[in-house]
């Protein structure tokens, strides 16, 4: 179905590639040799994390890259009789738009968008690469968070929208950095979607009491969080349990049972501990949007919440279902039923991601109005822009 005339989308899953010194730029010395370090062997260009050589990224300086959307068609499953899906893997050069907010706005014109919300590529791992090491990892992500004010900007001309990071483990330190963000005109914060690294190497829920000060202010302000894909450890469950590998390192020899184990599961339960453990009871105007973790998720978190609720009512104050409806916003992949989501959560929940120019993504973002037809105009102009001007409104 086609838009409603002289609308012109924005893209709630755009990414950019780090620069090398993304994380180190601005990081405090005292955390030179615990933090991201960048070192070269031979020809070979690679990430230290905790004196550790981290595999999420392969190769940080991000030249030659993935072509957008060369990955589509195994993705969609559909890839050609006979074609093997590694064959589909192209690269190129970097190009400008991938690394500055100048440029980007010019694609951004030529693709037909109006915005992007915009996610990190590299910075998706490193609170997992430094999770045992807490000062170090909040020093990180507070460089980090300088670096992309600086090179990016956190509303870029109104039109690019770059998610700084915010990590719990030190509520304190969260709270503060937080305050600066906002002083700093940030639209959006990322969260991993994962359980927060606590002390001794342990983790704790998104619903513990230690965390909401900062939920608190998120609504206050009305800044929404957007739990984006990425390195949530989750591998160690079935390296531990399984056999399997222990690290997210997505361009290895795939395992197919280890997809199978993690699957959507780290945004599934990353959702339940926020309603299960009340944060939306006790912050009722908190808002979160959960990107580029597919949708199919929604459905059996919603059923398993709902046997618990039916349990154990005196632990919920609400139908689960219309709890995730009035706070959770989700960018599905472009494959899924998109109809069927929005009979469960509701059209206005529903928010357009193209997840480009990563090779997994769209290579035209706008190739993703092919997968509305199951809706009128007014639905997909919701959809592709409508939702997410909406999640984005600032405090009144």
């Amino acid at each position: 179905m086609s838009l409603e005339a002289g609308t012109r989308p924005i893209d709630a899953d755009n990414h950019y590639y780090e620069a090398l010194d993304a994380c180190t730029r601005h990081l405090d010395p005292e955390f030179k040799r615990r933090g991201v370090r960048i070192v070269q062997q031979g020809k070979r260009t690679m990430a230290l994390m905790g004196d550790q050589v981290n595999h999420f990224i392969p190769n940080p300086t991000f030249d030659p890259i993935i072509v957008p959307g060369c990955l589509d068609p195994m993705f969609r499953g559909q890839v050609p009789e006979g074609v093997d899906p590694r064959t589909l893997m192209q690269v190129e050069p970097i190009h400008p738009e991938y690394r500055d907010h100048d440029a980007r706005v010019r694609v951004l014109d030529d693709q037909g968008l109006d915005g992007a919300i915009l996610f990190p590529t590299f910075a998706c791992g490193v609170e997992q690469g430094l999770r045992f090491d807490i000062p170090a990892m909040m020093a990180t992500l507070e460089a980090f968070n300088r670096w992309l004010d600086e090179d990016w900007g956190f509303a870029y001309e109104d039109r690019l929208f770059a998610a700084p990071l915010l990590c719990l483990s030190d509520p304190d330190a969260a709270l503060e950095e937080l305050e600066w963000l906002i002083e700093r005109g940030a639209r959006v914060v990322h969260m991993r979607p994962a359980p927060v690294p606590a002390p001794n190497g342990k983790g704790r829920s998104l619903g513990d009491p230690l965390h909401d000060p900062v939920w608190a202010r998120l609504a206050e302000v009305s800044m929404p969080v957007a739990f984006h894909l990425g390195d949530s450890g989750y591998e160690a469950i079935v390296g531990v349990a399984w056999g399997g590998p222990e690290y997210f390192e997505p361009f290895r020899p795939v395992d197919p049972l280890a997809k199978l184990l993690v699957s959507d599961r780290a945004i599934h339960d990353t959702i339940g501990s926020m309603i299960a453990h009340r944060v939306f009871t006790r912050h009722p105007e908190l808002r979160i949007a959960s990107i580029e973790n597919g949708s199919d998720w929604v459905h059996i978190l919603v059923k398993r919440l709902r046997k618990q609720a039916n349990q154990t009512p005196w632990l919920f104050d609400d139908d689960p279902l219309e709890t995730l409806k009035r706070h959770v916003w989700v960018a599905p992949y472009f494959e899924e039923d998109l109809r069927k989501l929005a009979d469960t959560i509701g059209v206005d929940r529903i928010l357009f991601g193209s997840d480009w120019p990563h090779g997994e993504g769209l290579s035209d973002p706008l190739a993703f109005e092919k997968e509305l037809d199951a809706f009128d105009a007014d639905e997909a102009t919701r959809i592709m822009r409508g939702n997410v001007l909406e999640l984005l409104r600032p405090a009144a």
